[in-house]
């Protein structure tokens, strides 16, 4: 009996199924880290009209955010300062980011797995678990919608290739109402029809 070739080109190797972390470019503005956001956004103050009395018209309080690369713009003015405005403003520039950008998801590994670290730790068991208010909310509502584009606004499609159940996926997106909202209107654009 003859030994068979070692043939170390057929067989498969651990890093052909390691988990590939997206470049740079290919990351949603949604899921920079705070610093790199910032670098591509540009800020302005100003003044707004309103409740708020004599301060609200004499301080520049008021706060702008516009992402450069995408022409996305964002506003806070509720709050008295122009730093608690800004923070503001910058929590709903990522919403806002997630909501209106759509990047093609990327490929984690050799099988076509798109679900990102972060997703496959909140999505545990098939179950989404992410509060609203919470920083990671925005990267996970990016990542799905990105995914829902891609699977031509089915459900069913994208939840499957979140690893989640649909009824999650819905659940997520209405969580905020302007991305729930885009989500039907692209629905009813390939005669779908709407989510409840």
């Amino acid at each position: 009996m003859t030994p068979l070739p070692n043939n170390s080109a057929n067989k498969p190797t651990s890093n052909q199924n390691a988990r590939r972390e997206p470049t740079p470019e290919q990351l949603h503005p949604a899921a920079l880290p705070d610093e790199e956001l910032w670098k591509q956004v540009r800020l302005t103050r100003g003044r707004d009209g309103g409740p708020g009395g004599q301060h609200r018209n004499k301080v520049e309080t008021k706060v702008t955010l516009q992402h450069s690369p995408s022409g996305v713009e964002v506003q806070a003015s509720e709050r008295r300062s122009a730093e608690e405005n800004r923070k503001v403003a910058f929590a709903r520039l990522r919403l806002a980011l997630a909501t209106q950008v759509r990047r093609p998801p990327v490929a984690r590994d050799s099988f076509g797995d798109v679900a990102s670290d972060l997703w496959r730790e909140r999505s545990r068991g098939g179950v989404i678990s992410c509060n609203p208010a919470h920083r990671d909310f925005a990267t996970l509502l990016a990542e799905a919608l990105d995914v829902i584009e891609d699977c031509g606004q089915d459900a069913k499609k994208a939840a499957l290739r979140l690893s989640v159940t649909a009824s999650q996926l819905v659940k997520l997106v209405k969580d905020h109402p302007a991305a729930f909202e885009l989500w039907n209107r692209k629905r009813a654009e390939r005669a779908l029809h709407p989510l409840k």
